[in-house]
Parts: C-alpha cells; structure tokens; sequence
C-alpha cells in the first residue's frame, strides 16, 4: 500500500510540473512569440495611454461620438468579466424598453435624420461585448458626428472607409468598424 501511495504521489508531483509549470510556460512563450498582441488583450495605445481592447466595446453617448451596440452586460457596461447576452426574447417588455430608450436617444441627438436605424444600433450583441458596429450603423452617425465636431461629412466618411473592416477570411460575416478605432481617429482629425 505504501508503495501505492510513494508512487501517486510522485505521479501527482511530476504532472502538477508538467500540467501547472512547464505547459502554460510553454504556452505563454508561444503566444508572446508568435501572437504577442493578441496575447496581450489586442489593447489600442493612443497618445502613450492604453485606450482600450480592440475586441470589446466601449460605452460611448457623446454626440460627437460614434456609438456602439448596446451592451448586455450589468450593472456595468461592457465588462468582459460578466460576458452574456441578455437572453431577452423580442416579446419581453424589458428589451422593448431598451430598445425603445435607445431608439429616443438616437433621435433625440439627431433629430433631422430621416434614415431606418440599423438594428445594431438598438440591440445588444449575443456577448453584450461587441465593439463593431456594421457600415449601416456607422452610416446613420455620420452627419451628427460631422455637425458636433463641425467638419465636413466627407471628412467623416473618409474615416469611417479607412476604419472598416472586411469578412473575416473573404466570405465569413459582414463588413464591420471598430467604433473605438474609429473614435480615436476622430479625436486626432485636424
């Protein structure tokens, strides 16, 4: 029986090295190597700072921004530590209400815009973490984010082109722009 035990304790040594130290090591190393931005959460520096990740969204509200999809996550905003949809269904009178304060918000700040607002606009993303919107979103804001910060649209819609994004792998998706991207270089227009 000792023997038993000297040797699944020795097992238990030996793959806690393995498992515990010397695989993530390994791994760590790897990513650092190959993936060095990616394993260090994709972060944005603008002016020295981190500003944020490119993969998780960020709230915006001011007018002069461009806004992002609502965020799912509660109570605060876009916390990658509380990633969920809502799981509000389209009868549910709650994601109605959301939809529809958002909705006024839009309005409220664009008041002259006649266009359909994008969907994406309106609702949360399945991981309530979503920092891209789509062209049509993005194409809704572009006239109130020119009047707030008094430059020309075709300013605006030169950013908005030169911040979108293809189809993951030429086909998969939809043309997207990552709105705090696109934030940034509206800050540092002249």
């Amino acid at each position: 029986m000792w023997r038993q035990f000297k040797i699944a304790i020795i097992f238990l040594v030996v793959f806690t090295v393995i498992t515990g130290v010397i695989y993530p090591l390994v791994v760590t190393g790897i990513a650092q190597a190959f993936f060095h931005k990616q394993a260090n959460g994709s972060l944005i520096v603008s002016n020295g700072n981190i500003a944020g990740s490119s993969l998780i969204g960020q709230q915006f509200s001011d007018p002069k921004y461009f806004w992002g999809r609502l965020s799912a996550t509660s109570p605060v905003p876009y916390n990658a530590a509380s990633s969920s949809g809502s799981n509000l269904g389209p009868e549910n009178p709650a994601l109605q209400d959301e939809v529809q304060a958002r909705i006024d918000a839009l309005k409220a700040v664009d008041p002259d815009n006649k266009l359909a607002i994008p969907v994406d606009l309106v609702t949360s993303s399945g991981s309530g973490l979503d920092p891209d919107i789509s062209i049509a979103a993005a194409d809704y804001q572009i006239n109130r984010v020119a009047k707030y910060r008094n430059v020309t649209v075709a300013q605006v819609s030169a950013l908005v082109k030169q911040y979108t994004t293809g189809r993951t792998f030429a086909f998969l998706g939809e043309q997207r722009v990552n709105v705090l991207q696109l934030n940034l270089a509206l800050d540092n227009l002249k």
